[in-house]
């Protein structure tokens, strides 16, 4: 049954001012946030990392899908106007429960990483780097294949990406080194786009580049998914017409000041108060 009109409106107001949930298993996620936040500057984010129970990778698929829903649950509850998963393990395995089940719009990051390899590649063989687990899903060349059957992609599992992004060895030798030994395979493929299918790559944008080389297109993911947001919001007619700054709020489900003191380098600025929640939200 239809609403009056004039109910409809002060809900359309309400919900345009709602926040967006944003949730991955720890820090990464946040270069997600941030460039939802350069995108959108004026609407409110609501960011939750599942610290407790991350990374998600080595977990298996059922414990994926279930602390998605649990996060999920707790996002709705406080009443966001759209969902962004994150996480790329969340997003390989977990995206359509997700989807099913939330009674909002929900974005992952692996479809607008995807589509975007595939609108920069010239030659169609495109590489994709991630965690072990991102890797071994195919999840990134099943969505790049989906958009061009004649891509060639090619995929390499870089796990000590992840702890050096942590601790912040964005010009340590030992990370050219390592990126030299993971990456060589690609240059072999003579690949000219790069998917960073990890959140916490953009960290190390500077020396992944340099190792593949100037004539290698790097995408990040997380700027393909705020676009895709924006679209969204657009399309829904959900955007936050504020001209106000946005309010950025942090959860996590572990100690808030090990998060507070990472996530500094992975959102490009001070988080401000990070605040404990309870279980997973």
């Amino acid at each position: 049954m239809s609403a009056p009109s004039s109910v409809m409106t002060s809900s359309v107001a309400s919900v345009n001012d709602a926040p967006i949930g944003i949730f991955d298993s720890g820090v990464g996620g946040l270069t997600v946030a941030r460039a939802v936040i350069d995108q959108l500057p004026h609407e409110q984010i609501l960011y939750v990392g599942d610290t407790a129970r991350g990374p998600y990778g080595p977990r298996s698929l059922a414990e994926v899908r279930q602390f998605a829903l649990e996060i999920m649950d707790g996002l709705v509850a406080r009443g966001v106007k759209m969902i962004v998963i994150a996480c790329n393990t969340v997003s390989a395995v977990a995206l359509e429960v997700v989807q099913k089940h939330a009674k909002v719009p929900v974005v992952g990051v692996i479809l607008p990483g995807a589509e975007a390899a595939v609108r920069a590649s010239k030659s169609k063989r495109i590489g994709v780097i991630g965690t072990v687990g991102t890797i071994a899903s195919n999840a990134y060349a099943n969505a790049i294949r989906l958009c061009d059957p004649q891509a060639s992609v090619t995929g390499q599992a870089c796990p000590l990406f992840v702890p050096l992004a942590e601790e912040g060895w964005t010009d340590h030798a030992a990370t050219e080194l390592i990126a030299k030994e993971y990456l060589f395979p690609l240059k072999l493929h003579k690949i000219d786009t790069l998917v960073l299918g990890c959140t916490h790559y953009p960290i190390l944008r500077s020396v992944i580049q340099e190792v593949v080389g100037a004539g290698v297109t790097l995408v990040d993911s997380g700027e393909a998914t705020a676009q895709v947001v924006a679209d969204l919001l657009d399309e829904k007619g959900l955007r936050n017409m504020s001209s106000a700054r946005a309010n950025v709020q942090f959860f996590v489900s572990d100690i808030p000041h090990k998060f507070a003191e990472v996530g500094e380098r992975f959102l490009g600025e001070r988080l401000g108060r990070v605040r404990r929640a309870e279980g997973a939200f």
